[in-house]
Order: C-alpha cells, then sequence, then structure tokens
C-alpha cells in the first residue's frame, strides 16, 4: 500500500545525522529523498575510525538507518556543474533540506531565495544551531552548547556533581530532527491552501527551549513559581515513587508512580501499606524529599534487593504499577512490547542481518515502510543524471571535472 508522502520529492543536503532523521521519516512515509553526498564521502566520522571501507561495512550492515529509503546522488558543490545539477533537482522537487552553516547555500548558489525562484512551491527547511538570524547566527556548536544555552544542563545531575550529559539525543534529534519534520509538513500543508511554498528555519537552540518549556518545573515558573530548582523536584530521583532500584540480580528497575493511587498499588503489591504516606502531596512537586519519602527509598532500595528485576517487573505490572527494566540496549531489540510492535526491523544489507528501528508512526490506511536499506554513497548518481537528462557522455565529463 503507497505511503502517504508517496509522490513528494525530497533534496537533502545535509552532513549530519539529525538532518538526515527529519527526511528518513518523511522517507518511510512514502517520500522519495535524494540525499546529496559529497564524491569523497564515507560513513560518519565515528564509525570511521581510520578505515574508510570498514566504515562503508559498518555503516550499511550494522544499519545506518537514517539514510534507509533514500537514493544517493554524489555532487562535488564547490563545482559549479554541481551546483547547477543541483539547481535542476530543485525545480522539479517539493522540499529541500540543508543543514548547512547559515550562508553556505547561498554561496553554492542554491539559497531559498534562488531555488524559490525557479519553483514557487519549495518548502525549503533549513536546519542550523541558531537560526538564520540574530547576534548567533554564525557561532559554531554542538548539543552540549545548545543543552547549556538552553537552561537543561542545569537541571540534569545530583547537587555539587557534574551536569548528567544526555547523550546527543535532546538538541539533536528530539529537537531540531523532530522540529524539522513537523515543520516540513506544516509547509506542505499550508502549500495545499495557498499554492506556494516557505522556508522552514529549524533552530537547534530554539527546538530545545520548545522542549524544556514543557517540563512541570518550567510551566510552573511561567506561572509564577520560583525559578526551577535542579536539587529539588518530583522527577529528580530523590523521591521514593519516581526513582530507580538495584534488584537482587543487580539489574535495575524504574518506578514510576507518582500520582497517589499508583504508589498505594506499589505499596500494597509489596506488603508495605505503611509507605503510602511518602506518596506525593498537593503543593510539594516543587520541594525536596520529606523525610518520610526518604526514609521510604531507603526502605525499597533493601525490599527490591530480595527479587530479580524481572520477578519484581512482573508483580508490579500485574498490581498496575507504573514499572520498567532499566534496559541494556540488546535488550531493548529483544521485549516483546518492541517485536509485537515492529520496532525491531531485521533487514538484508548485502547478505547480511542488520538491525533497524521500526517506523514509530503507524497510520492504519497509509502504513510507512522500510522498503530498502540505506545505498552505497552515490549508488544512483548515473540514473539521476540520466532522469534530468544528461547523456553517457555529459555524466562522463561531469566525472573528469570531478563535479559528480
Amino acid at each position: 500500500m503507497p505511503g502517504p508522502l508517496e509522490g513528494i520529492t525530497i533534496i537533502e543536503c545535509n552532513r549530519v545525522p539529525p538532518g538526515s532523521l527529519a527526511t528518513v521519516l518523511l522517507a518511510d512515509m512514502g517520500a522519495e529523498v535524494i540525499r546529496v553526498v559529497e564524491p569523497t564521502s564515507g560513513g560518519p566520522d565515528m564509525l570511521d575510525q581510520g578505515d574508510a571501507k570498514a566504515a562503508e561495512k559498518r555503516r550499511r550492515r550494522a544499519g545506518y538507518w537514517v539514510d534507509r529509503n533514500k537514493r544517493s546522488l554524489s555532487l562535488d558543490l564547490k563545482n559549479p556543474d554541481a551546483q547547477e545539477i543541483l539547481r535542476k533537482l530543485a525545480a522539479d522537487a517539493d522540499v529541500f533540506v540543508e543543514g548547512f552553516r547559515p550562508g553556505v547555500m547561498k554561496r553554492l548558489g542554491n539559497d531559498f531565495e534562488t531555488l524559490s525562484a525557479l519553483n514557487p512551491r519549495l518548502v525549503y527547511c533549513s536546519l542550523s544551531g541558531f537560526g538564520q538570524d540574530g547576534p548567533y547566527r554564525d557561532y559554531p556548536a554542538h548539543d552540549i552548547n545548545y543543552l547549556s544555552l538552553a537552561g537543561v544542563l542545569k537541571q540534569l545531575g545530583k547537587p555539587g556533581q557534574e551536569p548528567t550529559i544526555p547523550l546527543n539525543i535532546v538538541a539533536d534529534y528530539a529537537g531540531a530532527s523532530m522540529h524539522a519534520a513537523l515543520g516540513i509538513m506544516f509547509a506542505l500543508f499550508g502549500r495545499e491552501r495557498t499554492g506556494r511554498g516557505q522556508l522552514v528555519d529549524i533552530a537547534y537552540l530554539d527546538a530545545t527551549i520548545s522542549l524544556l518549556s514543557a517540563v512541570p518545573s518550567f510551566m510552573a515558573w511561567f506561572a509564577g513559581a520560583p525559578e526551577p530548582d535542579p536539587t529539588v523536584g518530583t522527577f529528580d530521583g530523590t523521591r521514593p515513587y519516581y526513582t530507580t532500584y538495584v534488584c537482587g540480580d543487580g539489574k535495575q528497575l524504574s518506578i514510576g508512580s507518582t500520582e497517589p493511587h499508583l504508589w498505594h498499588n506499589f505499596c500494597r503489591a509489596v506488603n508495605r501499606p505503611d509507605l503510602e504516606a511518602a506518596e506525593l502531596k498537593p503543593g510539594e512537586a516543587l520541594r525536596g524529599p520529606r523525610p518520610e519519602q526518604t526514609a521510604a527509598k531507603a526502605e525499597v532500595a533493601k525490599l527490591l534487593l530480595t527479587r530479580s528485576r524481572d520477578e519484581w517487573f512482573e508483580l508490579l505490572v500485574a498490581a498496575d504499577v507504573c514499572v520498567g527494566k532499566v534496559y541494556d540496549p540488546h535488550e531493548v531489540f529483544q521485549d516483546p512490547q518492541v517485536r509485537h510492535r515492529n520496532m525491531a526491523l531485521e533487514i538484508d544489507v548485502d547478505g547480511a542481518v542488520a538491525l533497524n528501528p521500526g517506523v514509530a508512526v503507524k497510520l492504519s490506511d497509509t502504513p510507512g515502510s522500510v522498503r530498502f536499506p540505506t545505498p552505497l554513497p552515490g549508488a544512483h548518481t548515473d540514473e539521476i543524471l540520466t532522469s534530468l537528462g544528461y547523456s553517457t557522455d555529459d555524466i562522463a565529463a561531469l566525472r573528469a571535472a570531478r563535479a559528480v
């Protein structure tokens, strides 16, 4: 069955995974995505380790999944002939996605103003650290810098210790990637009404602030409560009903029963109704734990050492408690819920099995799908150039000029 974005063509000019994640979400839904790569590019630096061929093998067989369902076109965008090829592609495309610093695409002759003049229906999405304007516009930065500027790092970690850095999930992926995919869809929907495309300006910092603003302590602050204090709060792990515990087998379990009735379910399931008083009470969400909550956490910590993680999980699930196993990565993709929801896909890549996450957005009538794995860089160059009207001799000349 066709995906909901079948017939939508997307051109991706992007060197880093957050932009690629945004476009693979659309590719999984049926969009044709042409990813432009540099002629010398291999896998990401973290996979290279000095051996480009081995990196490419890991990239494809280990399931570097953010480039699946895409065609790959090799272009040296510093070459004027390659820039012209990109303009020809954009002239008939629906979406153009770029992840360079502001001003780079203008120097390469493929900025929003140039391409929208060629194709007024084009949705042009730019992902950059600080957006296309403002005093920080040209600054370099990475995920950790956006987290610090957005106030996220100040809220993470234990008092007196360095902040806990949450991988690069927040600013890069939950922030920029998801906001970009959503922004593109908003603009495509708007085009249905106006007939015109527009610029989608995504800043990693903006997206991070947007996410942080949904945290309860920040929502309370906006409403007049004291400024969020990282040393206190319902979700800081100091309360017995919202934290992790080590079990008898050395594995960990998370408890997330903030609602009093769910905490009561837990206390009854472990035969400790005397601990019910440690529940979350009105007005204390932004304060430190009460003495009875600290004592209850210590009691629960001792209690959970008496059984294995999986034994506690089964018992507490049956008692309607919010509980989760703290998984190692390999356990995630063996979990029966993950398997049932097709979130652990095993796909064939050059005769080997690669593990990919599945399509998270489940549509009942026009579901997304994984149609093919990550291609080799430039695998579709000749095919795409031919579709643009270039002859075999033209393509040979472009290769000789190192444009492709």
